[in-house]
Order: structure tokens, then C-alpha cells, then sequence
């Protein structure tokens, strides 16, 4: 697969007519040095700039739906509060001097938390423009040595380096091959590479799967809900010599919600209004669970 002509044709999609104007707005912003605080809130701050245009810009890149952000006072208030995952998750890695990849990175919130560790390198992959413009317009401000890649999960093997530590958070679900995924991750290892995952799951102690017919809560592009037991099955199958649980939580509108800066629904619109135990479509309501994998030494 040859991956630098790929990386050259998604380039075009910057050029999109829905992103060309965010684009535009983005080489308006001015240059400098700024301060910069990571932690629960991605907070860049200082003197030099317009912050009624700083926000301007960010209002035309809606939905923001990871954060949060606060750029010169304007506080990007996202669908998800993202630090609650990353607070869970943080006990279970230490990324100093590793290089590092996030897939399916969105606008980049986990890879600019993920800076405090000193990692060696840090890639993104997402193919959406419009992410990766707002991870342009925070990055702008941070200036970090980040990579983003309009790329996806498919084409992490055939990456021109191998990850000591792959996050996949939110993505397997959307899959309709979950195990040939799991392999992708697999392949874009190191030797003794791991993988924190991150997907839904269903309650049961049998090794099996909720297929929904058309949607889950109201997402069209859910395709298995496994138990732990068949998830486990599938990461053993794509190679993974270890699979342990971190941690499970119970996606709740504390930590996805609507806010100003997103367009449409949001949680409390997928649930059933009667019981929030389940899905608009009857389901078990969302629930996650977060594993680390590993890759054998080879």
C-alpha cells in the first residue's frame, strides 16, 4: 500500500468547500508564544491576540465533541468531557521516551494530555478534515510536534514505524470486522508493543454478541456489542498473548451531554425516556470497558 500517495490525495480534502472557509480562518490567526496548561482543561492563555476572533474561529469549527478546551478565555465546553476517560485510564500507562499512537484521535484532546508524559513520539490517526482542523487550531496555539494523519485504523501496518503503546478508544464498535481491526492493531506494534482499548460491551457470562439490526442508541454504524468473555475471544484471535480488564464504567450525561458548541442530539436523546437503562431501540444502554493488550516478544 503505498501510503505516501494516499496521505497526498486526502490532503485535497482540506479543500472541500465545507473546509476550505475553516482553513482560511485558521492563517488568519496570529503567531506567537503563549502559555500553555495541560491537565483536566487544555487551557492556552496570554497577550498578543484577539481572543473575539480566536473565538470566532473556533464557533465556525463546531462540533466540538472532545475537550474540554479554554483558548484565551473562550472555553470550548465539548459533547464529551474527555478528561473523566483519560483520568480513568492514566493509572495504567507510562508513556515517557515511547512512541505513541492514538487512532481514531478525533481533535486530538487525549494527544495533547498525553504530552505531560515526555513521550518520544506522538501520531495521530483520524480521516476526518474537519478534526484535524480543529487539532490545527489548538495546535496552532501549542505548537507541539504532534503528527496528525488523515489516515485510519487500515493503514496502521503499513505505517512507516512501529507504536510501543496504541490507544483505540470509541473505534472497534464502528467496524463491521472487529477481529481484522484487532489485527491492524496488532501489526502496527513493536515487539512487546501494548494496546489500551476502549469499547462498549454488554453484561453476560457467555461468549457472544448484541448485533443491532439497524442502530444503537440512534448510531447507525454499531455493528457488535460483545460481552467481555467474546471480546476477550476476538483479541486472542487477532494474536494479543495478554488481555486484561482495567477498568468498566457506565457512560452517563455527566460525562457526554449537549452543550453550545456541538449541533444536534446527545446522550440523553439515544435513551429510553422512560428507563435509561436501555436504548431508544430497546438495547442495554451504553457501557464501556477499557483493556490493555500486549504483543508477545517475537
Amino acid at each position: 500500500m503505498d501510503l505516501q500517495t494516499i496521505k497526498e490525495e486526502r490532503q485535497k480534502w482540506m479543500k472541500w468547500k465545507n473546509i476550505a472557509p475553516l482553513r482560511e480562518a485558521l492563517d488568519t490567526l496570529a503567531c506567537g508564544t503563549w502559555h500553555v496548561q495541560l491537565g483536566d482543561v487544555v487551557k492556552i492563555g496570554g497577550e498578543g491576540i484577539d481572543a473575539k476572533s480566536v473565538k470566532e474561529v473556533a464557533k465556525l469549527m463546531m462540533p466540538w465533541r472532545k475537550g474540554p478546551f479554554e483558548v484565551f478565555g473562550t472555553y470550548i465546553d465539548s459533547e464529551w468531557k474527555s478528561n473523566i476517560k483519560y483520568n480513568l485510564l492514566r493509572p495504567h500507562f507510562n508513556l515517557k521516551d515511547k512512541r505513541v499512537a492514538d487512532i481514531g484521535c478525533n481533535n486530538g484532546y487525549y494527544l495533547f494530555r498525553m504530552l505531560e508524559d515526555n513521550p518520544k513520539s506522538l501520531v495521530g490517526f483520524d480521516p476526518s478534515p474537519l478534526y484535524k482542523t480543529q487539532f490545527d487550531f489548538i495546535n496552532h496555539f501549542v505548537q507541539s510536534k504532534i503528527v496528525y494523519e488523515l489516515l485510519g485504523v487500515e493503514h496502521l501496518e503499513f505505517y512507516e514505524e512501529k507504536f510501543d503503546t496504541i490507544f483505540c478508544l470509541g473505534v472497534l464498535y464502528h467496524r463491521s470486522d472487529p477481529v481484522a481491526m484487532l489485527k491492524s492493531l496488532y501489526k502496527g506494534l513493536d515487539h512487546e508493543g501494548e494496546v489500551i482499548l476502549d469499547t462498549f460491551y454488554i453484561d453476560g457470562d457467555e461468549d457472544m454478541c448484541l448485533c443491532p439490526k439497524s442502530s444503537y442508541s440512534k448510531i447507525p454504524n454499531i455493528y457488535f456489542v460483545p460481552t467481555i468473555g467474546a471480546l476477550k475471544n476476538w483479541c486472542l484471535r487477532a494474536g494479543f498473548s495478554s488481555f486484561e480488564v482495567l477498568e468498566t464504567s457506565t457512560t452517563s450525561s455527566d460525562e457526554q451531554r449537549k452543550t453550545e458548541w456541538i449541533e444536534g442530539q446527545s446522550l440523553e436523546d439515544f435513551l429510553d425516556l422512560e428507563d435509561a437503562s436501555k436504548t431508544l431501540e430497546g438495547y442495554p444502554a451504553p457501557k464501556r470497558v477499557y483493556v490493555k493488550l500486549i504483543k508477545d516478544k517475537k
